[in-house]
C-alpha cells in the first residue's frame, strides 16, 4: 500500500454536491482523477518529444492509434429495415 498525504483542496460546492452522489470515496475518487491527469501529461509530453524527434504522426498512424484505443470503427453500419 503506498503512503498518503493529507491535504485541503477547496472545490465549488456544486463539484463536491455532485462527487459526493458519485461516491462515498471523494478521497479515492479525486486520486483517481489526479492520477489519469497525470497519466495524461505525461503521455502527451512523449508523443510530443516523439513527434519532435521523427516528425508528426500521418493520417494513417493516427487512424491505427484511434483503433487501438476505442476500437475499430465500422462506417458501412446500415440502419435498412429487411
Amino acid at each position: 500500500m503506498s503512503s498518503t498525504t493529507r491535504i485541503t483542496v477547496t472545490l465549488p460546492t456544486e463539484q463536491v454536491d455532485e462527487l459526493r452522489k458519485l461516491t462515498d470515496n471523494v478521497s479515492g475518487y479525486v486520486a483517481e482523477a489526479v492520477a489519469r491527469q497525470i497519466r495524461h501529461q505525461f503521455l502527451g509530453e512523449d508523443l510530443r518529444r516523439h513527434q519532435e524527434e521523427h516528425g508528426a504522426f500521418t493520417d494513417e498512424e493516427l487512424a491505427e492509434a484511434r483503433a487501438k484505443i476505442l476500437g475499430p470503427t465500422d462506417q458501412s453500419h446500415h440502419t435498412d429495415a429487411a
